[in-house]
């Protein structure tokens, strides 16, 4: 993996300071703590506004995590490209999903650390349906999913515990889900986690 924002020394502190102090006046606070492992899949939900993705960023900074995120193609233009790469951004053809799947299985079991960040709705707008393309991630990967979330209620996110798959894809996306009962996201009419299916 090409080196990031997330692990230049200098430019991290300088955003970490710079996270804090905007999360602190916004009224935000950050709950959890970095995992100890070297590997997960890091899953941020609910995903319901184009602020999700810099508050998320501003968590993980505070945190102190080295993290990768999965964006659609044409954010990667060739003229920011090199940017965004180092801003984390791994570009994504969703219509090879599951070459995603396991070129980022490969990516596990070819790096020692390692952190990515996958959204299970895979879109902002209204969710009824979960992708499981991060369950198999982690499960293919023999990596845990970091349970990450962004209360807008709250005004409170960060990572709340670790899970462990199983193989049994429907009860463990139940057990995840139940998690995030009662996490309200910027647009709360748009998420709703005892309704949602998985796909």
């Amino acid at each position: 993996m090409n080196h990031t924002i997330f692990d230049t020394p200098v430019v991290n502190s300088l955003m970490r300071c710079l996270s804090l102090a905007v999360l602190r006046l916004s009224g935000w606070k950050v709950e959890g703590q970095a995992p100890t492992e070297a590997k997960y899949v890091l899953i941020a939900a609910p995903h319901t506004s184009n602020w999700d993705f810099p508050f998320t960023l501003m968590v993980c900074f505070a945190l102190r995590l080295n993290v990768y995120w999965m964006g659609k193609a044409s954010l990667f233009p060739p003229f920011l490209s090199i940017i965004v790469r180092w801003m984390g951004g791994i570009p994504v053809n969703r219509d090879r999903a599951g070459n995603l799947v396991q070129s980022t299985i490969d990516a596990f079991h070819h790096n020692e650390k390692l952190t990515v960040i996958v959204p299970p709705e895979g879109t902002r707008g209204s969710v009824t349906h979960w992708k499981t393309g991060f369950y198999h991630i982690a499960h293919g990967a023999g990596v845990p999913v970091a349970l990450g979330f962004l209360d807008f209620k709250r005004k409170a996110g960060g990572i709340g515990q670790l899970f462990y798959t199983t193989g049994d894809i429907t009860k463990d996306m139940q057990l995840i889900q139940e998690f995030y009962a009662g996490i309200t996201g910027k647009n709360s009419q748009q998420f709703d986690s005892e309704t949602i299916k998985i796909k």
